[in-house]
């Protein structure tokens, strides 16, 4: 692997984390996911148990509520927790108070319709929405008065249906073939109704007219839009349709391999699990590209006592490993990360491994722009980040392909600052009113960026280079001292609401002088702007937190002398003038981004 990362015996960019989740529990009625409350649920007899999925899957015992004993379909708590709903038939809702212990029904007429399922919402209008074949009831629940008030009800046609709590979208299928489409979303922003939608099938053989199924249609949010995607068994193709207010768009075709397929989203990365074949392929849809960003790869188990081995096992061994099957038949997909192994009673968390996406490919622009979009493990990020950029000066890569690196590098850091020094300016004004009436002021200083532990390596002395000509010592030397000074000026003077451009620009010249007779130009290069959608996006129910994201992966110019220019000097000493050249376009380029 060019890139330099190399993780010997890596045969996968995706696994789960050993141990699982255990909720092999004797003489539970099956397993439930509740997506919006984020709850494992496991009914018995007379009670409900219930975990609550966190950022991993530590086992533990679960929480337990009492229940009327009967059938139960689906279960879900209140958004408040302070109910839970059970379907106990496909023509009745139960509603039960947790606090009183005190329920109330919803039945519909068990000749003319069937309830297909319900959800809670946190829509201003109605508290549930039961789905039915002949439409939607939308509900008040009133736990003062043990009661369903009805709002609503949505005449409409619906054979199966699909909802996530994570993008509020609720699709409802109808047609012959199941491939009629009407979608709403019930939001705290209240409800939009989409315009109905047809998804593509390929014709089969003559009077054979496939029909589309509710498995072979999922729902993910990724960088907060929502896409939808369909398995075309016949033409075996996933389509892949995004969702806008006013209309709903196929944007793109993803090939399959198998028969049977699921869908998972980690760290806004589709993931297609290929589940014939045992392997999984991952997108990024970030720039509306729709090629693989890694090769088909099998789906590994981490944390085994056989991990130092792992790499080369085969999947049955790893399946022998932890008692289970990988792909095996009771292997249910819950959006966006979670697997549920039913028939061992395991809930699996998917991870993505970035170390060895990194080390799959030696293009270092791409790599690092897919790192810059990662929130999942900040830290590996920023590690990676650095090592990459450290490895391409170090592989002595075209000065215009560094430039392109740290083009990214200084691009996220400025968005960060941006965003960090809007903010720092708000306090400042705020200070500045509260100053005349001499009331206490709050420190406005931003801390550092950079948490303990996240360099790389320590701060070393660089002023006596061995194995060089004093000329050329002297000049790093130089080099090293007026970047690390320009690099604390921009952190200094990017958290400032007014930049000293022309202190920039006046260190900057300084580190040229002592490397070279010319100057670099103080011209402020312009970032290109972000252009929106061409239509509004329908939003998710979720909040990007981008600006957080940002701030924490960003690498400062300080950092990038110390775990970069300095790592590599040593290593660099036979060809002075490369590393100089670079040097002096990552100086340039600070000036232009950040002065």
């Amino acid at each position: 692997m060019q890139g330099g990362l190399s993780s010997p015996g890596a045969l996968s960019h995706a696994y789960v984390q050993h141990p699982p989740l255990r909720c092999d529990i004797p003489d539970i009625k099956g397993l439930f996911y509740d997506d919006a409350n984020k709850f494992l649920v496991a009914p018995t007899a007379d009670r409900i148990l219930y975990w609550k999925i966190a950022a991993s899957t530590q086992s533990g015992p679960p929480n337990s509520d009492p229940i009327n004993e009967g059938p139960i379909l689906s279960v879900r708590f209140s958004l408040d927790q302070k109910a839970i709903g059970i379907q106990r038939s496909s023509h009745e809702v139960e509603f039960r108070n947790r606090e009183t212990g005190e329920g109330c029904s919803k039945k519909c007429r068990a000749d003319s319709e069937t309830i297909l399922g319900f959800f809670w919402t946190d829509c201003p209008t109605c508290d549930v929405i039961i789905i039915k074949t002949s439409g939607l009831d939308l509900l008040v629940y009133e736990p003062q008065s043990n009661a369903l008030r009805l709002v609503e009800s949505k005449k409409c046609s619906a054979t199966w249906y699909l909802y996530t709590h994570e993008s509020r979208l609720l699709l409802l299928a109808s047609g012959m073939q199941c491939t009629l489409f009407t979608g709403y979303q019930f939001s705290a922003g209240g409800i939009v109704k989409l315009p109905k939608f047809e998804m593509v099938m390929s014709k089969s053989e003559a009077n054979n007219k496939p029909v589309l199924a509710a498995a072979d249609v999922h729902i993910v949010t990724v960088y907060g839009r929502i896409y939808c995607l369909q398995l075309d068994r016949v033409g075996m193709a996933l389509n892949l349709y995004r969702f806008y207010r006013d209309a709903v768009v196929q944007q793109g075709t993803l090939p399959v391999y198998s028969s049977r397929i699921a869908v998972s989203a980690v760290d806004n990365i589709i993931m297609i699990h290929q589940i014939d074949a045992k392997v999984v392929i991952l997108y990024d849809v970030f720039m509306d590209s729709y090629a693989p960003i890694s090769a088909p790869l099998p789906l590994l188990v981490r944390g085994l006592a056989s991990n130092s081995k792992q790499a080369a096992q085969p999947a049955d061994q790893q399946s022998s490993a932890y008692g289970g099957t990988l792909y095996g038949e009771g292997w249910n997909f819950l959006i966006p990360d979670l697997i549920c192994d039913a028939e061992n009673g395991l809930l699996w968390k998917l991870h993505l491994d970035l170390e060895a996406i990194a080390a799959s490919t030696s293009d270092a622009p791409s790599i690092l722009e897919f790192l810059q979009r990662r929130k999942s493990d900040l830290s590996m990020v920023k590690t990676l980040s650095l090592a990459i950029v450290r490895t391409t000066i170090l592989e002595r890569r075209p000065v215009t392909l560094v430039a392109k690196a740290m083009d990214i590098i200084l691009d996220s850091y400025s968005r960060s600052m941006k965003m960090v020094g809007g903010a720092a300016g708000v306090r400042r004004t705020s200070e500045q009113n509260q100053q005349s009436s001499f009331q206490p002021v709050e420190d406005s200083r931003v801390v550092s960026q950079e948490p303990p532990g996240t360099m790389i390596g320590p701060v070393i002395n660089t002023d006596s280079a061995s194995g060089v000509e004093s000329g050329q010592s002297q000049s790093n030397s130089g080099v090293e001292h007026g970047i690390a000074n320009l690099a604390a000026h921009v952190d200094r003077s990017s958290l400032n609401t007014s930049s000293d451009s022309d202190g920039i620009t006046n260190t900057s010249r300084a580190v040229s002088q002592a490397t070279s007779s010319s100057q670099i130009s103080d011209a402020t290069g312009k970032r290109p702007q972000v252009v929106g959608e061409d239509s509004q996006p329908l939003a998710s129910g979720t909040s990007m937190q981008h600006g957080t994201h940002v701030a924490s992966v960003a690498i400062s110019p300080i950092e990038m002398v110390q775990s970069v220019f300095v790592l590599v000097e040593d290593e660099m000493m036979g060809d002075p003038a490369y590393l100089i050249a670079v040097i002096m376009e990552f100086l340039r380029r600070s000036c232009q981004k950040l002065g």
